[in-house]
C-alpha cells in the first residue's frame, strides 16, 4: 500500500459515507466510489436541435399528414362511397391549409400512393 495522506471534510459528508459504506472502511468506500466514476463512460456531448431543424422537421410531418389525409381521401372516393358533399369539401379545405401552411418547401421526400 502507498503512502497515507489525511483528507479533511465536513462532518456531513463523513456521516453519509458510513451510512453507506456497508462493510468497506470509510477508505475503501471513498476508493470504490471514485473508481465507480472514473469508469463510467465519458460524458457524451448532447446534442442539441436549431430551430431550423426543428422547422424542417414540422414540415416534414405536416407533409406526412397531408399525405395521410390524401390516401384516405382517394380510398374513400375509390370505394365509391358516397361521402356528403360537406365532409369532402371540409376535407378539401384541410389539406389547401396545409399546402399553404408548407409554403414553397421543395417536394423532395413527397411519397405519392396510386391505386388502380
Amino acid at each position: 500500500m502507498g503512502e497515507k495522506r489525511m483528507l479533511i471534510v465536513p462532518e456531513e459528508l463523513i456521516k453519509k459515507i458510513n451510512d453507506n459504506r456497508g462493510d468497506m472502511n470509510q477508505a475503501e468506500f471513498v476508493e470504490f466510489l471514485i473508481d465507480s466514476q472514473f469508469q463510467k463512460e465519458p460524458k457524451k456531448e448532447q446534442t442539441y436541435i436549431t430551430k431550423e431543424e426543428f422547422h424542417a422537421f414540422e414540415q416534414d410531418i405536416k407533409k406526412l399528414l397531408r399525405s395521410f389525409l390524401e390516401f384516405f381521401v382517394s380510398y374513400g372516393l375509390e370505394l365509391g362511397k358516397q361521402s356528403p358533399k360537406n365532409e369532402f369539401e371540409e376535407l378539401t379545405s384541410k389539406l389547401h391549409e396545409l399546402e399553404d401552411n408548407l409554403g414553397s418547401d421543395s417536394e423532395k421526400g413527397k411519397a405519392t400512393i396510386k391505386w388502380k
